[in-house]
């Protein structure tokens, strides 16, 4: 794969509307088999004891899962098929970070995995997942750009 279409798949994580609606400061970099997702950590993400709501770790881990399997998948968006988190530890402050990495390929299934750390490099989550092709092709209707 090359690095356009890297930034492609940047460019349409970040264009989407729950990245631009609902989810303030995330950042996106791909690479091949690997895609990090960042979210600066606002309160309107908190349960009612103040700390991340574990629908926020499940996005950002499977963003970052998703994205790794994508980056090698140039022709379709892939789909999630299923996808489980652990949760290890809160958090409350900081900066999140989800790193994904594919951990197996095949014509028809991709498996993946991601971690999720706070600012201080402590891992407070972790998920993997199955992905496969969609019949929807990447193209600038779907914010390939």
């Amino acid at each position: 794969m090359d690095q356009d279409h890297y930034r492609k798949l940047e460019r349409m994580y970040l264009a989407s509307k729950v990245n631009t609606q609902i989810f303030d400061s995330t950042t996106a970099k791909v690479s091949h088999e690997k895609a990090e997702i960042g979210l600066k950590i606002d309160p309107k993400y908190f349960h009612a004891l103040g700390a991340i709501h574990g629908s926020v770790y499940f996005k950002l881990l499977d963003d970052a899962a998703f994205f790794a399997v994508n980056s090698i998948v140039a022709e379709v968006f892939v789909l999630t098929t299923t996808f489980n988190i652990q949760l290890i530890r809160p958090a409350s402050e900081g900066l999140l970070r989800a790193i994904g990495t594919v951990r197996f390929k095949s014509k028809s299934l991709f498996v993946a995995e991601s971690r999720l750390y706070n600012d201080q490099g402590k891992e407070i989550a972790f998920g993997s997942g199955n992905f496969a092709k969609s019949k929807v092709a990447l193209s600038p209707e779907i914010g390939y750009r």
